[in-house]
């Protein structure tokens, strides 16, 4: 009788490790539309479409509670991309939800600067770098042009240029 119950409380203790193992290293199941949606995303972060990521904003489109023109980095391609994997028609991009391109970048005046550091609080993939109260520059290879940098800087010191000048 003992010996059944030490067998019985190992296999309970093996059983319940290999569960434990299993849920940290394995991945959760995710929706493969919403995996497909995510990849058409420039996956940027940059919460222009309202949603705090493109992954949810992904959940979003699949579940059908938004339309697929919310992504302003994304442009028109990424919206007909979208459309196509999810049988709908084309959608014009919303302009009032802002105009990024990723061939855009930011670019700050130096001159004009105040280091008051609200540029690089909002930016989404921390392409701006300075000190507060000291001159900031934006670091062009990580910038995505999401403009979300230019609304809070108080001296309008932060312009968006093509990226090829």
């Amino acid at each position: 009788m003992l010996i059944g119950t030490v067998f019985l409380a190992g296999l309970v203790i093996l059983l319940t490790a290999l569960l434990v193992i299993g849920n940290r290293f394995l991945p959760p199941e995710s929706e493969p539309i919403v995996d497909q949606l995510e990849q058409l995303l420039p996956r940027i972060q940059c919460g222009q479409c309202g949603y705090a990521g493109c992954r949810a904003y992904a959940e979003a489109i699949a579940s059908d509670s938004v339309p697929i023109n919310r992504c302003p980095p994304g442009g028109t391609e990424t919206i007909r991309e979208l459309a196509n994997i999810m049988g709908l028609p084309t959608k014009k991009l919303r302009e009032d939800l802002g105009q990024a391109s990723l061939d855009q970048v930011a670019r700050i005046d130096e001159n004009l600067c105040i280091g008051c550091n609200l540029c690089a609080r909002v930016c989404p993939v921390d392409a701006i770098a300075g000190v507060p109260q000291m001159m900031h520059t934006v670091i062009a290879i990580h910038c995505t042009g999401c403009e979300l940098c230019l609304p809070p800087c108080p001296v309008d010191c932060i312009e968006l240029a093509s990226r090829n000048d």
